[in-house]
Parts: C-alpha cells; structure tokens; sequence
C-alpha cells in the first residue's frame, strides 16, 4: 500500500489501496532533475450523437477562419478558436443496401470502420473500427487500451430486438468484423472499472460498502500521506485538486443514485443512471477527463445516446422522442423541436471542451493535447441522407492542428479520409483504412 521510493516518481506510478488503483496525472516529479517536460501525449475521443441533426442549424455560409456561428454550434462561441468544423465528408458504406441493419443501424456500425460487407441476408458484417486499429498499438503499461462509453442500453428502448441491427445500433467499436465492444452506460460501473478492482457491484454491494466507507479515495490515504511527502508545493496542490475531482464525481453518483431511487424504487433499471441528460454527460465526460489526465487510455468512443433512440427531452420542455421528431416532414414546429435537442447536446459538449481547455496538460491544455470529433452518421435525419455528415474536431492534436477554420472537402470525401489521418496523428501509420482515398487534406499547421 505504500509507493516504491525512486529518484524520479514513475509516469505509472499508482495510489493502491484494497480494491482501489488511482491512477495519477503528470507532476513535475515524475521528470528528473534538470530534465525537459516530456511531451504529453495525443488523446482522441469520439463523440457519437443519433439521428442526423438540421443542418441549416450546423453549416455556416462561409469557409475558412471561423465567424459568427450558426445555431447548433452557437455555444461553442468562445471555444471557435480551438475547434475545426469539417464538410462535405460522406460515408458510402452506410446507404441503402437491401438489409435489416436499416439506414440507422448502418450509418453507426459503420461509423468508425468504413466498412459493411452484406456476404448474405443473415452474415451482414461491419469492420474493425480505426479506434482500434490505435487500440493495438497501446503502451503495454497502459491500464486500458480505449474506453466504450455510452448514454442509453438500447435494449430498454423498445424498438430494438436482436441481432446486427441491434449490434450496430448499439455499438461504435468494433474489435473484428463479427465483434463489437459494447460501451458501459453506468456512471457507477465505469467508476468502479477507472479506479477500483474492474469487478462490476450490484445495489445491495454498493449499499454494504457504504456502511464502511463514503469514498474509494479512503481506500488510498496511507498511499497519498506517502507519496505527499516526496512532492513539493505545486505537485501536492495539483494532486489535491485531482483527488478532489474524482471526489466530485463520487458526490455526483451517490447523489444520482438517491434521487433515482426516491423516484421510482421499484423500476428494474440500470443501478445509478441518472434520467437527467445533461447529468448524465457531465458523469461520463468528467471520468474521461480523469482516464486522460491520468494516461490510463488515450482512445475513448463515446456513443451518446444509441442511433435510433426515441429519448424524450422533457428537460427542456420536449416530451416527444428524438427520433420521431426528425423524420419532421418540414413541418416548421417539429424542426424547431430537433433544433433545440441539437443545440442542447452541443450545450453539454461545449461545456466539456471548455474544462479541457482550463486542464493543464505538460506546457499545453489537455485539450490542445487532444482531438474529440463530434459527429453523427446521418446529416439530414428526415431524408437519411449520408453525405455533407457533420463533423467538428475539438483541440490542436498536440499542436499538429490549425485550428479556427472551416474546412469544406470535396464532394463525396470519404470519412475514413479523416480516420486515416487521426491514425497518423496517433503513431499508427496505414496506407488506407476502409473506402479511404487519401489523407484529409488541410488540416495540419503546414
């Protein structure tokens, strides 16, 4: 329980605990004396949102530096000049095919692979998706390859039996072609996996372990008392705000947890989901800013909400479902409907991007050190249209990117153009990855 002395602590080095491995983030002690900064690394997320958006409220009429932006994007006002804002990319493999996959369940299962290989009516494939392709190359040190993240288990949905539609519709990574990586959609159990043993806890295990302990940080206090004494002022205050954040996102659970089961203790559902989404993203994303403070994984995929999904938004006063909604028939009040659930999912988004940018990183932010892609599958979800798919990059990739630009391809530029080159920029170097035609051409500072 107590950490091994060295000169220089270990970037690996661990707060261990019964039960319990924290993972720390970079501190000056962890670089010799009289040494460089090492250089922080890449990170890459993609944020998966369903059912296309209106695009009118996403494409801008101009190109190049950023301006004034349309209203989907509005909230990343103050952020224009970390983010690039992509058009005219298209993904082929997710049109009409003769299948039950359905436009949903292709322009998902595809997302990240460029691939859907139909060798019969019942053997529908997809592909390995390029996450992963980066996933293999990880530092062997490294505690998780890539995190699956997600919002909603489709299966409660209704809409949803089983099979490869249900698998895509369910499913960004994909570890070979017949192999998806479902995303964990508990707050609580992607807690337990980033910091405690990996072995998942029912209610009544989380309830005897609350009658010993409040937090999971107890668990690690001879470790941090040790490894406090051998840091100086910076590091032991940026350990103390670190600690303090995982802390945070513990109140967080337990309090989701409460008012979950005040209001219908009976529902057989999900142990700790908070029905509030904006909660419910800030759980996810603020534990994905831990794993990459931390270097405990480089590559998250983070499905926000599964591609079909009828969730309703009575939080901001829409008790229609989303999908629903967006085949709107241009009906003007049903678009204005799905304008606001868009621009209230790029609300959360925005404030995640905005607390990477305040997270120091090395001589950077994390999110300078970082690419997060926000996207759908589909543009236009009353048509299901697969082309001019909206696409924004969120960060410099470790100063790689210029940022502050919109970047329109040509017609018809395959997505996998963009997944080949965010390989590259992870130390995975291919000569093409699923229709890919060539590198995506414009983003980089030279």
């Amino acid at each position: 329980m107590t950490l091994i002395e060295r000169k220089a602590l270990g970037r690996r080095t661990f707060l261990r605990g019964m039960g319990a491995t924290v993972a720390l983030p970079f501190l000056d002690a962890m670089a010799p004396a009289f040494a460089a900064t090492p250089k922080a690394p890449v990170r890459m997320a993609i944020v998966y949102v369903p059912n296309g958006l209106i695009m009118q409220g996403w494409n801008p009429e101009y190109e190049g530096a950023l301006q004034s932006l349309p209203r989907t994007l509005k909230s990343l006002e103050p952020l224009k000049d970390d983010i690039l804002l992509l058009g005219n990319l298209t993904h082929n493999a997710g049109r009409a095919l003769l299948d039950g996959a359905g436009d949903h369940g292709r322009c998902c299962g595809t997302y990240l692979t460029g691939v859907h290989v139909k060798k019969s009516l019942a053997d529908i494939r997809a592909g390995v998706s390029f996450d992963q392709h980066i996933a293999s190359k990880a530092d062997s040190r490294m505690r998780f390859p890539s995190l699956e993240i997600g919002m909603e288990d489709g299966r409660q949905a209704g809409d949803c039996d089983s099979g490869y539609s249900c698998a895509y519709t369910n499913n960004l990574a994909w570890k070979s072609e017949t192999v998806p990586l479902p995303p964990t959609l508990n707050p609580r159990d992607l807690f337990e996996r980033l910091f405690g043993d990996g072995i998942p806890m029912g209610p009544q295990a989380r309830a005897r372990q609350a009658l010993y302990r409040r937090s999971i940080l107890d668990f690690v206090n001879e470790s941090t008392r040790t490894l406090e004494t051998r840091l100086g002022p910076d590091d032991r205050r940026k350990l103390d705000e670190y600690l303090s954040s995982i802390r945070e996102i513990e109140r967080q659970i337990e309090a989701s947890e409460a008012v979950n089961a005040r209001i219908d203790p009976h529902m057989d559902k999900p142990y700790g989901i908070p029905a509030d989404f904006a909660e419910h993203f800030k759980l996810m994303t603020d534990m994905i800013t831990v794993a990459f403070q931390a270097d405990m994984t480089r590559v998250v995929t983070f499905l926000v909400t599964r591609e079909g999904s009828s969730r309703a938004y009575r939080e901001i006063g829409i008790p229609d479902g989303h999908h629903p909604l967006t085949h709107h028939r241009n009906l003007p009040d049903l678009i204005e409907k799905v304008s606001q659930i868009n621009a209230y999912h790029m609300q959360q988004f925005s404030q995640w991007v905005t607390k990477l940018k305040a997270t120091p990183d090395g001589d950077r932010s994390l999110l300078d050190n970082s690419m997060i892609v926000y996207g759908a599958g589909l543009s236009d979800g009353n048509r299901h249209l697969h082309e001019d798919l909206p696409t924004l990059i969120a960060g410099k990739a470790g100063g790689a990117f210029k940022t502050g630009r919109r970047i329109v391809a040509r017609r018809e530029t395959p997505m996998c153009n963009l997944h080949l080159t965010m390989m590259d920029r992870m130390g995975v170097r291919m000569d093409e990855f699923g229709d890919s035609t060539g590198h995506l051409e414009g983003l980089d500072l030279t």
